[in-house]
């Protein structure tokens, strides 16, 4: 399961794994509680994978600021996304040091590092993008 498949629900707690299409919108599943919702084209739906995060050079993918987090704790959680928000910005300074102070702010922060956790206990490690000469040669077979 990648980050495409893994959505955040404006207005629900949480993030949602896609598991089917309908024909006004798709079916979720809470990765909280593992109820499943129908989500129609009036929500305001992000996928994971297409969301990014500022710095001052450029824009860094989600999936690298979880991963980077992911080498940061070998893997396991991280701190509570109910810390004070100097600790979240000092840890934030670690895991991404050249983050546009001005563009990202707690709010934003506090979404990551909860979402993180969330994923970890889900199961999921590795946040890395799969590589495109993987995918090519698995279209190949």
């Amino acid at each position: 399961m990648g980050l495409d498949k893994i959505l955040a629900i404006s207005g629900k707690p949480g993030l949602y794994e896609l598991t089917a299409q309908t024909r006004g919108g798709f079916v979720a599943k809470s990765m909280l509680d593992g109820k499943k919702i129908a989500v129609n084209m009036r929500h305001n739906v992000s996928i994971l994978s297409e969301i990014a995060i500022y710095t001052y050079t450029e824009e860094i993918p989600l999936g690298e600021v979880f991963q980077k987090i992911s080498e940061k704790e070998n893997g396991e959680k991280t701190i509570s996304h109910k810390v004070s928000k100097n600790e979240m910005e000092a840890f934030f300074s670690e895991i991404l040091p050249d983050y546009d102070e001005d563009r990202v702010y707690a709010s934003d922060m506090k979404k990551i590092i909860q979402w993180y956790n969330l994923l970890v206990e889900n199961g999921m490690t590795s946040f890395a993008k799969e590589d495109k000469a993987e995918k090519n040669t698995d279209e190949e077979e």
